[in-house]
Parts: structure tokens; C-alpha cells; sequence
């Protein structure tokens, strides 16, 4: 089969991938082999931040649905079952 991203291009995806996922280990391994390849620094930089962005978003969201949810769940000031699921 062919291939259809060249080897540099999956290197940055792994940057992006790890840093939105939170790993230090898989953030190491491509970033070596993205330099190791011949990855300008100021792609991989791009890559971080955009990286960076998508983490971002997740964790916002997360943050958004836990308070959504805690709201929806506590108890009624007349001291009833909680609200919700």
C-alpha cells in the first residue's frame, strides 16, 4: 500500500496528538524523530500550539460539562432528590 502522509507529516501529527493527550513520553519519541527527519523548528512550534489549542478546548469543555453536571445534580433547596440523571 502507498503511502499516503509522508513520514514528517505523522511525526507532527504525533507532537500535535501528544500534547492534547497529555503525553511526555510519546511527546519525546516524535519530537526526536520529527528533528531526526528534518522538521523545521518553526513547524514543530506550529504543531505544539495548535496542539496546545485542541488540549485547550478539551479541558474547557470538560470543565463546562462537570459544573453542568454538579448543577443539575445537587440537591433542591427544598431538600429534595437531586435533579437529573
Amino acid at each position: 500500500m502507498p503511502e499516503t502522509v509522508d513520514r514528517v507529516t505523522k511525526e507532527l501529527a504525533g507532537i500535535a496528538a501528544a500534547v492534547a493527550g497529555h503525553c511526555q513520553p510519546c511527546f519525546a519519541y516524535h519530537f526526536k524523530e520529527a528533528l531526526a527527519l528534518g522538521a523545521a523548528m518553526e513547524a514543530i512550534e506550529a504543531i505544539v500550539e495548535m496542539g496546545q489549542a485542541v488540549r485547550a478546548a478539551g479541558d474547557r469543555h470538560m470543565d463546562e460539562f462537570v459544573s453542568r453536571h454538579m448543577q443539575e445534580s445537587a440537591p433542591s433547596a427544598s431538600g429534595g432528590e437531586p435533579r437529573g440523571g
